[in-house]
């Protein structure tokens, strides 16, 4: 793992399942460059990059001859812990962020907590069993995942839709914007009565 001051972190997570590199840098420009060999999670992966506004590169190499789920929960567990290490003691942070975003006839909200104890509930109400070779079940666990590595509660949403893909997508760009708004720097220390996160 590297921390640098400009928030960047660059992990690599290697088991029996899965080899991940993630670069991740949190105050960029929306830029990604994702393969994972799941198109579905690619794109949305590069949604989330783009919508909240982080630099991201992330390549794994992962055992889709058995099916999706390794490949999804690695990745997340990477980028949350690229996500966390580039956070650094978190001092000054808004620590808060929520958004809802629309994709035409899907709405989903998104809540961020950046407080150091990783939880998540998420609601995504898909009904397909899968969404261009991710099962629509890694898709829930792919946010749960997420917020376990990167040490944050996250709760995701989706209010309403038709099409699982726009359900799927809206998820991610509420949970990108959101996390936008947690990541700003508003100083002030520690965000926690506690004093540390």
């Amino acid at each position: 793992m590297a921390l640098t001051s400009t928030r960047r972190a660059e992990i690599r997570r290697r088991t029996k399942e899965t080899d991940i590199v993630c670069d991740l840098t949190i105050d960029g420009t929306g830029r990604a460059d994702v393969q994972t060999g799941i198109g579905f999670l690619d794109h949305m992966l590069t949604t989330l990059a783009r919508h909240g506004g982080l630099d991201l590169t992330l390549r794994c190499e992962g055992d889709l001859e058995v099916d999706d789920h390794h490949t999804a929960e690695d990745c997340a567990l990477a980028l949350g812990a690229a996500l966390d290490t580039a956070l650094g003691d978190r001092a000054g942070l808004r620590r808060f962020g929520s958004a809802y975003a629309p994709l035409d006839e899907a709405l989903a909200r998104a809540v961020w907590d950046l407080s150091g104890r990783p939880y998540a509930v998420t609601e995504l109400g898909l009904r397909r069993e899968a969404i261009g070779g991710l099962a629509c079940e890694n898709i829930g666990h792919f946010f749960r995942s997420l917020a376990v590595g990167a040490r944050s509660c996250l709760h995701v949403d989706v209010l309403r839709g038709e099409n699982d893909h726009h359900r799927a997508e809206a998820a991610f760009k509420a949970t990108a914007v959101a996390l936008r708004e947690a990541v700003l720097i508003i100083g002030g220390g520690i965000p926690s009565t506690k004093g540390t996160l």
